[in-house]
């Protein structure tokens, strides 16, 4: 069954899987929340047609067929830290933003490896069904210290980084794989980065913390397990499929492996897993985030960010958009807006093919990733021309498959004594202009520059018209005479010109449309002395 249209406007979003309710009270602030619970994947692709925005935890999965039902669909919600139920590469096609909770869950699946550490070390789930069993096997349950044994902990993202800082207050020495780390980050953890190969055969616990991707898959197989230290102790509570279940068995009967400690398998519920019935291995539904405070805190991220998009503002752990720390999206939020503007004024001024855009920043925001600044120029370009959709997901996947190359250059000099300046350029024969310039002017987005034309515009509702014209007396109101006869409101005018009586550039704000067909268009070019004008409406 399809979702009803949805009443006065509001958007509409489907929970497919349960989240704790604070995060549906959220949601119903600004949207139709429906609440559907245990669709299979087919019933979910009949039942997504019709929402605005999607909500899913581990249990439903998001595959491209549900994808590609979905026609009105913005964006995917996951309610934990991984998307791997989610097909990202196919929403990221139909430009669907997929975001997900990956803050409010770090303490409790730090917490939760922890745990499982401290239980293998100590026997604990072994020792507490003997003694329940009557028996009093003291001997039997001798486990080993934490303290000055050496952890390794394969990833430190959020989760890995706090477990590292946890394992450190028990005295324990900390290794880490990442190769997305930087030397500064780790020392600030007081862990030392190491290779994969050294972690493996140095470390006396191992904790994976990475997500289940075509190259995590096996990444702890036969071949480290055979290299690992003897009597090693292996965690997973990041994701079934990480370490190999088949090769760990194997070492845990005649390798170097004392013991495992899972909380995820590669198939779940792992009924008939011999994995669960041996007398070395502690295991765990699924429960890293299973907290309540982890729940309530991933159903609130998770629907703030539904909210933002739904919005469209931009979301702070959206997966497949450049990602942007928080510091850097509080500097470059008005940012996006402006290059969002400067690409949908070229693409309307510009008149020609082109296969390459040139972007320039100048000033403080230099200093930051620019991806998504890039990525929202791209969609400003794009938005009004391609028949595709194209958003701030998309737009770079887009301008690759169209052939368009996106060059980039930087100077962290203030240009034009603004602090901060974005321009946009390219080059085609019979272009209107080549070049655009913007900056921002007490938050709000400011074209500064059209080719080397000095002019200060706000974009804003109405309609810009540009004209391309000789610097002489009379020009700018003959052109005011016309569309005033025509019933046509000015809202402002600006001209920037080169030198007087020379070459200049008009921009009037027009409350009213003018057809380039239109006869009055045509009186605006035989008004003299007017050589191009465009219409364009940001």
């Amino acid at each position: 069954m399809n979702a009803e249209p949805p009443e006065s406007g509001r958007a509409r979003v489907l929970v497919c899987d349960p989240i704790a309710a604070d995060g549906i009270r959220l949601l119903r602030e600004c949207a139709l929340v429906d609440v559907r619970t245990g669709l299979k994947p087919d019933q979910l692709a009949l039942a997504v047609d019709g929402y605005d925005g999607l909500v899913v935890r581990s249990q439903s999965r998001v595959s491209a067929d549900v994808v590609e039902a979905a026609t009105r669909l913005r964006v995917i919600g996951r309610a934990g830290v991984g998307v791997d139920n989610i097909d990202v590469d196919a929403a990221t096609r139909k430009g669907i933003v997929v975001v997900n909770a990956p803050t409010a869950v770090n303490v409790a699946a730090a917490e939760h490896a922890l745990a499982m550490m401290l239980a293998l070390a100590r026997h604990i789930p072994q020792a507490d069904a003997s003694l329940r069993a009557g028996r009093w096997e003291r001997s039997r349950f001798v486990g080993v210290e934490l303290r000055g044994k050496t952890l390794g902990v394969v990833g430190l993202g959020n989760i890995g980084s706090e477990l590292a800082r946890r394992a450190a207050a028990l005295d324990m020495n900390v290794l880490a794989a990442d190769p997305f780390v930087s030397e500064e980050y780790a020392r600030r953890l007081d862990v030392h980065l190491v290779p994969l190969e050294t972690l493996i055969r140095e470390a006396d616990f191992i904790s994976v913390h990475v997500p289940l991707t075509p190259a995590t898959r096996g990444l702890i197989g036969e071949r480290e397990l055979a290299a690992a230290k003897p009597g090693v102790r292996l965690i997973n509570c990041a994701r079934g499929g990480i370490v190999d279940e088949r090769a760990l068995l194997s070492a845990l009967e005649s390798g170097p492996v004392a013991g495992a400690a899972l909380d995820v398998f590669t198939q779940e519920p792992p009924t008939g897993n011999p994995l669960l019935a041996h007398p070395r291995v502690v295991v765990t539904p699924h429960l890293g985030a299973s907290t309540e405070e982890a729940q309530v805190g991933a159903a609130i991220e998770v629907a703030e960010q539904v909210i933002a998009v739904l919005r469209g503002q931009p979301a702070r752990y959206a997966v497949n958009v450049p990602a942007m720390r928080p510091e850097a999206l509080a500097a470059l939020a008005p940012y996006l807006h402006l290059a969002e503007k400067l690409g949908q004024l070229l693409a309307q001024l510009e008149a020609g093919p082109f296969d390459r855009l040139e972007i320039a920043y100048s000033g403080e925001i230099a200093d930051f990733d620019t991806t998504a600044l890039k990525a929202a120029a791209v969609h400003g370009l794009f938005r009004e021309a391609s028949p595709d959709r194209v958003n701030l997901v998309n737009a770079l996947l887009v301008a690759r498959n169209r052939g368009l190359h996106v060059a980039e250059q930087k100077s962290d000099e203030p240009a034009d004594n603004y602090t901060n300046l974005i321009s946009l350029r390219v080059d085609s024969a019979g272009s209107f202009v080549r070049q655009v310039a913007g900056t921002v002017i007490n938050g709000d987005p400011h074209i500064v520059r059209v080719d080397d034309y000095r002019v200060d515009v706000v974009p804003g509702g109405g309609y810009l018209l540009f004209c391309h014209h000789t610097d002489r007396p009379g020009v700018i109101g003959r052109i005011g005479t016309l569309l005033g006869n025509h019933d046509v409101n000015i809202s402002f005018m600006q001209v920037g010109r080169r030198q007087p009586r020379g070459e200049a550039m008009m921009v009037l704000g027009l409350d009213e449309h003018i057809s380039e067909d239109d006869e009055l268009f045509r009186r605006i070019l035989e008004a003299g002395d007017v050589q191009a004008a465009r219409l364009v409406r940001l």
